[in-house]
């Protein structure tokens, strides 16, 4: 069965590249342009992984997970961050939030694979 993955970026290029990279890799791919978005889709959908941005318009990606883990229907969803930040105060934020992986854009589209590969099992 194929896994379904659901993108939460505001650019609409690293939607575009996560969207062939997991395509090509052959997860179902979903997308949202922002936080506010990407509850939105999780009404209608159940993704095995998240992957999301953490500098978002209307709901950034620290308010996005938070809200995700207290949904009792998606709270277990892996979610990986993929964003530009390296700074390890955001890092342990993104972990206390529910943040189960950190990847640092750009992303090596093996590495990021293999990292959804890894939270999808």
């Amino acid at each position: 069965m194929t896994k379904t993955i659901l993108t939460v970026d505001d650019s609409r290029t690293m939607r575009d590249m996560l969207l062939l990279t997991l395509s090509d890799a052959g997860y179902r791919v979903i997308q949202a342009e922002d936080g506010m978005h990407g509850l939105e889709v999780l009404a209608g959908e159940k993704p095995d992984v998240i992957v999301t941005d953490i500098n978002m318009p209307r709901l950034d990606g620290f308010g996005f997970i938070e809200k995700v883990r207290h949904d009792a229907e998606h709270r277990a969803i892996p979610i990986l961050v993929l964003t530009t930040e390296s700074d390890a105060e955001k890092k342990d934020r993104a972990r206390r939030a529910g943040a189960t992986g950190w990847i640092v854009k750009p992303f090596d589209p093996t590495k990021l694979v293999a990292a959804v590969r890894r939270v999808a099992a």
